[in-house]
């Protein structure tokens, strides 16, 4: 019992100290009808709603064939990057940071074992993490935190991506710049072997998306349209949400063992500790003395040590400084392994695979993360003067 008390806690950490913070919290302030006000019932609900839908498009492979089918026309070292990279950058935008690294960094370890490159193990999968978690950046469905603070600033999606849009440019650029540098004059043999990469499933064939499965496929990607149409304001969320439990429970229940309750768990219970710590004033007053109109560079500064999303979600009560809390909480993704919580993902992939890699690659990580943090918040800097 101990010992499975202390594996959740290492498995859960930020679900575990955001708990307990809601549980010392309604001590200071006991449950009353106030309570009731705390939830942003919208964002639990899109985010269960897009987790939904995402695991449906990843149990039929969706997202693996076609990072497949972009590589298998790839025949250089440094294309087969770019597209690794590029993967994660585009498809975070709309699939979020997570559901990316959950599915190409896999496939980056394939190829990369398959064509011996091995050495450059570290390298390619610290840009790809980073390019998931900058490429997420741009939309209001990128990341959890970006759909929170959308929508409880209720900016529109041009004003969002108008805001994000010079950080993100200039992080394509950066990882542009990385890939050509390291890769541009590989040798010819390496080229080759990249050449030689069959994608097939154990018949020998191409791997696609079975034909009994494209009606599926076709609902979830109308589906994902609703999401996105809820998000926009188009659609309410109550109904978006009927519509996809309805569908869940026609095309595939087993998907609601697959969506990450724990998010979901812990966006709750910050809510009741931010809702109870706005009315402490000891607590408020402090908070709003460490902002002092510094919500930028505070929100990157706490994202180091509790994540973004937690971050988003605690400072959010305290100031409707929404650009500088969207500037600061994507930035702030950058810098140390928790700092954003998907970059565990790529973390827990290399440990797993290349335990004896893992002190390199949290080196190669961290200084990367500082370098990409340093060039954009210069970027932050000169946009505000």
């Amino acid at each position: 019992m101990k010992n499975a008390i202390l594996n959740f806690i290492k498995k859960e950490t930020i679900l575990t100290i955001a708990g307990i913070l809601a549980l010392v919290s309604c001590f200071l302030v006991p449950p009353d009808a106030g309570y009731v006000g705390y939830i942003d019932k919208n964002t639990i609900l899109t985010l269960f709603c897009l987790m939904a839908v995402m695991a449906g498009l990843k149990s039929l492979g969706f997202f693996q064939v076609i990072g497949e089918f972009l590589l298998s026309r790839i025949r250089s070292v440094w294309g087969v990057v770019c597209v690794l990279v590029f993967l994660c950058f585009f498809g975070s935008m709309l699939i979020t940071n997570d559901v990316a690294l959950i599915t190409f960094v896999p496939l980056a370890v394939l190829i990369l074992d398959m064509a011996q490159l091995d050495r450059h193990l570290c390298f390619i999968i610290t840009l790809m993490t980073i390019a998931a978690n900058l490429g997420s950046m741009l939309t209001p469905i990128g990341n959890p935190q970006n759909l929170y603070l959308y929508s409880v600033s209720r900016i529109s999606w041009g004003e969002f991506i108008g805001l994000m849009l010079p950080y993100s440019i200039t992080a394509a650029v950066l990882l542009l710049l990385c890939i050509l540098i390291r890769f541009l004059r590989k040798r010819p043999e390496t080229d080759t072997r990249i050449s030689d990469i069959r994608f097939q499933d154990q018949n020998g064939q191409k791997k696609r998306i079975a034909g009994s499965d494209r009606g599926r496929l076709t609902c979830y990607l109308l589906l994902f349209l609703l999401c996105v149409a809820s998000v926009m304001d188009f659609v309410p969320v109550e109904i978006m949400t009927v519509a996809i439990l309805a569908a869940l429970l026609i095309l595939n229940r087993k998907l609601f063992l697959q969506i990450d309750y724990s998010l979901l768990a812990t966006f709750i219970f910050f809510f009741i500790f931010i809702g109870n710590m706005k009315r402490f004033p000891a607590f408020s007053d402090l908070i709003l003395q460490i902002l002092g109109g510094h919500e930028q560079a505070v929100s990157i500064g706490i994202s180091q040590v509790i994540s973004n999303v937690p971050a988003a979600l605690l400072l959010s009560g305290f100031t409707n400084d929404w650009r500088s809390l969207l500037i600061g909480t994507n930035l702030g993704g950058l810098g140390t392994l928790i700092a954003s919580m998907a970059s565990l993902i790529s973390y827990k992939q290399i440990a797993r695979q290349y335990p004896g890699q893992r002190k390199h690659y949290l080196f190669v990580f961290t200084v990367w993360n500082v370098v990409f943090l340093a060039v954009l918040a210069g970027v932050g800097w000169i946009l505000r003067t």
